[in-house]
């Protein structure tokens, strides 16, 4: 089983940040999110809220929305984004997991066929579990999965601490992929 990151690792981009912007343009009326947003952002910086309050706060703007409808537009045009070099590897038994909402991934998930493990977030924009990212990757991997393994993709040093779980592990640098020394 191969196990990939999936934002700036097997789609160029940020799919959290991309899809806002998307939205941002077929809805303008979402800014009003943006001081709550911006509150956030500056309370997770002044480490007065942990990464899972701010992101709830971010994702505010999904209740605004109809998110089912955008996320299916949004991905229309940017599958074109996912890595061709991806492309050509991926197997049926793939796993991605990524800090992104699985309500935004899932979609595309689908279509390429391979199976997900993204941070849990409802309509509302409100998290439902732990943020998907770091040593938490780990634990929602082990949760669905007993197989080790093979191979691990990810842009990220914060993924480290899956890359090592691996018996090979990558690191993408856009269209180049290097042998990661998983002791730093």
């Amino acid at each position: 089983m191969n196990v990939y990151d999936f934002d700036n690792t097997i789609y160029h981009g940020d799919s959290s940040l991309r899809f806002y912007a998307f939205c941002l343009r077929k809805r303008p009326a979402i800014v009003r999110c943006f001081p709550t947003q911006l509150c956030g952002l500056i309370r997770y910086f002044l480490k007065r809220d942990s990464l899972e309050q701010f992101k709830s706060k971010f994702f505010s703007f999904f209740r605004l929305i109809d998110t089912e409808k955008y996320v299916l537009d949004f991905w229309k045009k940017e599958k074109e984004r996912i890595r061709p070099w991806y492309l050509n590897q991926k197997a049926e038994n793939d796993v991605i997991i990524s800090a992104s909402p699985e309500l935004l991934l899932k979609p595309i998930c689908d279509e390429l066929n391979v199976r997900l493990i993204a941070t849990q977030v409802d309509k509302s924009g409100k998290l439902l579990s732990k943020n998907c990212k770091g040593k938490n990757k780990v634990d929602f991997f082990h949760e669905r999965f007993r197989e080790k393994i093979d191979k691990f993709y990810s842009d990220s040093m914060t993924d480290v601490f899956l890359a090592r779980e691996a018996r090979e592990a990558y690191f993408v640098k856009k269209e180049k992929i290097i042998k990661w020394d998983r002791q730093e």
